[in-house]
C-alpha cells in the first residue's frame, strides 16, 4: 500500500504549482486529480475556441457565393493557407508551455485568436481581394497551435496511466470545435445571416474563454523549458514515424473538416445551406470519439487499434471513390461521416502511443522509476509539437489534392485514390514498427526477455 504523500502541493504567485508528482498514487487521490481535472476542463475550453477560430474558414467560404469572385480551386487554395499555418505554429506553441507556464500560455494564446477574428469581420464582403483573404486566412492559422500548447501541458499533468484517457478527452473536446462552428454557420444561415454575425458571435466567446483560463487554470514548476529535449526528440526516429502516422489520422480529420462543404457543393451540386446540414455531423462524430479511441488504447495497445483502423479507412475510402465516380450522394455521405469517425479513433490511439513508445525507451536504456517517467516525460512532451505539426500539415495534403484534382478531372475522384494508397502505407509502417516482433532489439540491460521491447512497443 502506498504511504500518504507528504509533498505539499505548494503555489506561489502567478498560479505556479511547486511540486507535482501524479505517478504517486497518494498524491494523486489527495490533490492531484482535482487539480488535473479542472486544469484539463478550461484547457479543453480554450483549444475548442481555438478549433473554431481555425477552421472558421471551412464555413466561410460557404458563404462565399459568385459575387465574391472565387473559383472552387480558390477557395481550396485558401483553406490550404489556413491549414497550413495552424500547423507550422504548432512547434513553437508546443515549447511556450515550458516558458511561460500552461495556465499563462494558454490565457495569451485564447487572447490572441482575437486578431484574426476581428481582421476577419473588417474585410468579410464582396469586393475585398483574394490576396487579402489570403493575409487573413494566414492569421486565423494559429488558432491550429493551441492544440499544441493544450496537449503538451495536459500531458504533464496526468500519470502516465491516466494519458490516453486525457489526451483523448482534451483532444476531443477541442476537435469538437469544429462542428460545432459549422452548426453555429448552420443557423445564421437558415436565419439568413451574413458571414459577420457568425464571426460577431465568436468575439465575446474568446474573451471569456480567456478570462476563465486566468482565473482557473495552473502552471507547473516542473515543467521548464528544455530545449535538449526538442532536439533529442528530433533526433528519434520514432518521432517522425509517429508523426507519419498522425498525417493519416489527425490529416485526414482536419483535411476533411476544411474540404468536406466544398466537394458537396463542387461535386454534388448542394447549395450552402444544404452542405451545412450535413457538414458538421462527421466533424462532430469524429471528434466525440476521440477519447474512444484513447481509452481503447489503453486497453488493448495503441499500435493495435492504429493498425485496424487504418484498414477501415482504407475501405471507407475505396468505397468513397467509388460513390464519387458514381455521383451517388446516399452512399458518398454516410461513407464519408465513417470515415471520420475512424481518424477521430485513430486521432486518440496515435496520440496514446507517444508516451508509451518513450517511457518503453527509457526502459529499454536500463532507466527504471521515476528516472524512466521523467525522461519519457521530457521526450514525449517535445515530440508531441513536433508530431502535431507534421500531423497537421496531412490536412494541406488533402485540400492541395483536392485543388489539384478538380483542376485536372472535375472531381475529387484523383484525390480518393491518392489517399486510398497512402492509408494502405500507413498499415504497413504501424505493422513493421510496432507490432512485428524480431528479436535481440532490446540492450542486455534491461533484466527482461528480449522481447520485452518490442512487446512494449506493441501495447504502448
Amino acid at each position: 500500500m502506498t504511504a500518504p504523500s507528504t509533498a505539499p502541493a505548494a503555489s506561489r504567485r502567478g498560479r505556479w504549482i511547486e511540486h507535482w508528482d501524479p505517478e504517486d498514487e497518494a498524491f494523486w487521490k489527495e490533490r492531484g486529480e482535482r487539480t488535473a481535472r479542472r486544469n484539463l476542463f478550461f484547457s479543453v475550453l480554450c483549444e475548442h475556441i481555438g478549433f473554431s477560430v481555425w477552421t472558421m474558414w471551412s464555413v466561410l467560404v460557404l458563404f462565399m457565393g459568385p459575387e465574391y469572385g472565387l473559383s472552387p480551386a480558390d477557395k481550396f487554395l485558401l483553406t490550404s493557407v489556413v491549414t497550413l499555418v495552424g500547423a507550422v505554429v504548432r512547434v513553437p506553441y508546443t515549447f511556450a508551455v515550458a516558458l511561460f507556464g500552461g495556465r499563462n500560455w494558454t490565457v495569451v494564446s485564447a487572447a490572441l485568436l482575437l486578431v484574426p477574428t476581428v481582421a476577419a469581420f473588417a474585410v468579410m464582403e464582396p469586393g475585398t481581394s483574394f490576396t487579402t483573404f489570403l493575409l487573413v486566412g494566414l492569421l486565423a492559422g494559429i488558432g491550429g497551435g493551441n492544440f499544441a500548447s493544450s496537449m503538451t501541458n495536459i500531458n504533464a499533468f496526468f500519470p502516465l496511466r491516466k494519458k490516453g484517457w486525457a489526451l483523448g478527452l482534451n483532444a476531443g473536446g477541442g476537435n469538437i470545435g469544429v462542428p460545432v462552428v459549422q452548426l453555429v454557420a448552420l443557423a445564421v444561415i437558415g436565419a439568413s445571416g451574413g458571414p459577420r454575425v457568425l464571426l460577431g458571435i465568436y468575439i465575446p466567446l474568446i474573451v471569456v474563454a480567456a478570462v476563465l483560463a486566468a482565473l482557473f487554470m495552473d502552471n507547473l514548476a516542473s515543467v521548464r523549458n528544455d530545449t535538449g529535449a526538442a532536439r533529442d526528440a528530433a533526433r528519434d526516429a520514432h518521432t517522425w514515424i509517429m508523426a507519419f502516422l498522425y498525417v493519416g489520422t489527425f490529416g485526414s480529420f482536419i483535411g476533411y473538416s476544411f474540404a468536406f462543404g466544398q466537394v458537396l457543393t463542387n461535386q454534388f451540386g448542394r447549395t450552402p445551406l444544404q452542405a451545412a446540414y450535413l457538414t458538421f455531423v462527421g466533424p462532430l462524430l469524429g471528434s466525440l470519439v476521440r477519447p474512444v479511441g484513447g481509452r481503447l488504447a489503453d486497453r488493448f495497445g495503441g499500435a493495435r487499434i492504429t493498425l485496424w483502423n487504418y484498414v477501415g479507412m482504407a475501405a471507407a475510402t475505396a468505397v468513397l471513390l467509388v460513390a464519387g465516380m458514381q455521383k451517388s450522394l446516399a452512399v458518398f455521405v454516410p461513407v464519408f461521416v465513417v470515415l471520420f469517425v475512424l481518424s477521430g479513433l485513430g486521432n486518440g490511439s496515435t496520440y496514446k502511443m507517444i508516451p508509451g513508445i518513450f517511457q518503453a525507451k527509457a526502459l529499454a536504456r536500463g532507466l527504471t522509476g521515476e528516472e524512466a517517467v521523467g525522461h519519457a516525460r521530457r521526450l514525449s512532451g517535445a515530440a508531441m509539437g513536433l508530431i502535431g505539426a507534421v500531423g497537421a500539415l496531412g490536412g494541406v495534403g488533402i485540400n492541395l489534392a483536392f485543388r489539384q484534382s478538380y483542376l485536372s478531372y472535375g472531381s475529387g475522384t484523383g484525390a480518393f485514390a491518392a489517399f486510398l494508397a497512402f492509408y494502405g502505407v500507413c498499415f504497413a509502417v504501424t505493422w513493421a514498427v510496432y507490432l512485428r516482433r524480431p528479436a535481440g532489439r532490446v540492450p542486455a540491460t534491461v533484466a527482461a526477455p528480449e522481447t520485452q521491447d518490442q512487446l512494449s512497443y506493441a501495447e504502448v
